[in-house]
């Protein structure tokens, strides 16, 4: 009987690139609509050079995209289906699956928390 090969790299990559903490919660806040760097600061509380290294890894593999307006640059979720695996996971853990950030963020001035005030 012979062994059927199956190339498995591809989904590691994926899971390996999901299993940072920071990345996750940047793609909760791009969960629902996009967001520049300063309101992922905000929201996560980390710095901005943490958070930039976090998305160029998720942009190295497709999973976010950057969109230029001005000399403000949002981010997007580019494969909105990953979020059927996020939450996938967290049934199995037995979490609550629908978590959301707030739209806007008092302590951030981009251009969406700003035009909602």
């Amino acid at each position: 009987m012979a062994k059927r090969k199956y190339n498995y790299d591809p989904q590691a990559k994926l899971f390996k690139t999901l299993m940072h903490p920071a990345r996750l919660a940047i793609l909760d806040v791009l969960r629902t609509r996009e967001a520049c760097v300063c309101h992922l600061e905000a929201a996560l509380g980390y710095r901005q050079a943490y958070i930039s290294q976090q998305l160029m890894e998720l942009r190295k593999n497709g999973i976010v995209e950057p969109r230029r307006d001005g000399l403000n640059i949002f981010y997007r979720v580019s494969k909105p289906y990953i979020f059927s695996v996020l939450d996938s996971a967290r049934t199995v853990l037995g979490e609550e699956t629908q978590f959301t950030w707030p739209e806007t963020l008092p302590s951030c001035d981009c251009p969406h928390c700003s035009q909602q005030e």
